[in-house]
């Protein structure tokens, strides 16, 4: 029986993204899985619910998936899903809380819609219903970078540049959302990621007024026939100009990993 969905793209993506995180909860209760063998069923039921659930949707519509091979069809679409079943495999399959499911529609190149459902949070950011920014903190600046790979001297002369803490959380659409929240100001990616992995966290937060842009200020594109993005900085408009300016020092040129 085909499911009742929502009509706006804003809306639709909310709640396929939350529908997800909920199926993934469930697997993680009732398969008698762990380890690896978890992280790859959650990954393929997640990645099956959504493809199925965005062609009854969207029927005809382009969808390009980290859990699918790229045919390439959706490059000569002007608008295309980006979904990303489970972002953060390692940390659900660990039984951790820094996992995310990514939706998102991006039209011209450009991010429009986007949801990121944090499922053990029992909350789904988007760009239907927009967490309204709070004032900064004060407090000293908090950056969030990968638990798993450390940007060796990057992410520590960055911080130290700006007297900033580091702080490390798993899946890169809580990292982002973290800023959101307010949790942190401030995510940096120099390791690089892939389309599914930011369209819809840059959505989401360009929607609620952040700032998302390439390390050198440049802007993320997506839809290309490279879906691997280099880097990405999602922070408070105010912090942009230094953060930016202090980042361009540090890198110098050079091979961040």
């Amino acid at each position: 029986m085909t499911q009742s969905y929502e009509t706006s793209d804003d809306a639709l993506a909310a709640q396929l993204a939350t529908w997800t995180g909920r199926i993934l909860l469930e697997i993680r209760r009732s398969l008698l899985l762990s380890g690896a063998a978890m992280g790859a069923a959650g990954d393929a039921i997640a990645h099956q619910f959504l493809i199925r659930a965005l062609a009854e949707a969207r029927p005809g519509q382009a969808v390009l998936s980290e859990e699918a091979p790229d045919d390439t069809a959706h490059l000569s679409e002007r608008s295309v899903w980006i979904i990303d079943p489970l972002d953060g495999t390692r940390e659900y399959a660990e039984g951790r809380d820094d996992f995310a499911v990514h939706v998102a529609l991006v039209l011209d190149g450009e991010a429009i819609v986007g949801a990121v459902a944090l499922p053990a949070r029992d909350i789904t950011y988007s760009t239907f219903d927009v967490l309204e920014l709070q004032e900064a903190p004060a407090r000293t600046l908090r950056i969030v970078v990968s638990r798993t790979r450390r940007l060796a001297f990057f992410a520590e002369e960055v911080a130290g540049a700006l007297g900033a803490e580091l702080v490390t959380m798993g899946s890169r659409g809580v990292k982002a959302m973290a800023v959101l929240s307010g949790e942190v100001d401030a995510y940096i990616n120099a390791i690089g990621q892939h389309e599914w992995d930011s369209a819809a966290p840059v959505a989401v937060a360009r929607r609620a007024g952040l700032h998302a842009s390439r390390l050198d200020g440049s802007s993320l594109r997506f839809n290309r026939p490279d879906a691997f993005q280099a880097d990405l900085l999602v922070c408070r408009r105010e912090l942009a100009p230094r953060l930016l300016e202090v980042i361009g020092e540090v890198l110098g040129g050079a091979d961040p990993a």
